[in-house]
């Protein structure tokens, strides 16, 4: 797991491995593809020269492969995770996509793998390292999109109390998010609660204004409008 911090099961047993261990377990389960030994050495140890770094990448693969079951494939000078072992941000892809009426009814069941605080929770909050920059927006953008998706679908369903918790979750992660907020608004409308569907427009609309300067599109106008509230 890797969504709001690093964790290694096997079955309901947590294994405890060191740092180093953890970074190359999660810098390999984020990619989708066998890795070079000298690439991952010299983007987990930068500051390093090679052959140092090198060193450190055999320690710390030592130290992965020493817990009660083995994590890490070695392939030649190649590494990659082994194909037992189950990433959380995988299972988040397929759900980044958005939903519409057409959307498969699994949805709502791979989503279930997650719960809210899962999906409100970073990508490893408290690493600092540099390669994660980049891993971590990919991942913000995909539970955002999962997050709103599930609201979506919880409304289509009828299920307006979960629905506005997940619009509500997605909020939370980016209050300056058009398709966020319109989820809730949706969840409100659907749920026949327009004064706090329109309570959140006024409460974006000012949002907007003061952090950005602007005003909600032309679509969530519409949206409120067509509510039957005055925008």
């Amino acid at each position: 797991m890797l969504l709001g911090g690093f964790t290694l099961m096997h079955g309901a047993e947590e294994l405890i491995i060191p740092a180093s261990a953890q970074r190359l377990i999660a810098f390999l389960g984020l990619r989708e593809r066998p890795l070079s030994r000298p690439y991952v050495a010299a983007t987990l140890w930068p500051n390093r020269s090679a052959e140092r770094s090198l060193a450190d990448l055999r320690t710390a693969l030592w130290r992965a492969n020493r817990s009660l079951v083995p994590v890490i494939s070695t392939m030649g000078m190649r590494l990659r995770l082994r194909p037992e072992v189950q990433v959380d941000t995988d299972k988040l892809a397929p759900l980044g996509h958005g939903t519409s009426p057409l959307t498969p009814p699994s949805f709502i069941t791979r989503l279930a793998e997650f719960s809210l605080a899962e999906l409100s929770s970073d990508l490893l909050p408290d690493w600092y390292d540099a390669w994660l920059i980049e891993d971590r927006e990919s991942v913000r953008q995909l539970r955002l999109h999962a997050v709103e998706g599930l609201a979506c679908e919880f409304t289509m369903l009828g299920r307006h109390t979960e629905a506005i918790h997940a619009a509500l979750t997605a909020v939370k992660l980016e209050p300056l998010r058009e398709t966020a907020r319109t989820a809730l608004i949706r969840a409100y409308l659907a749920e026949g609660n327009r004064s706090e569907a329109l309570r959140q427009f006024n409460h974006y609309r000012q949002l907007l204004s003061a952090e950005l300067g602007v005003e909600p599109s032309g679509l969530i106008r519409d949206l409120v409008r067509n509510g039957v509230l005055p925008a």
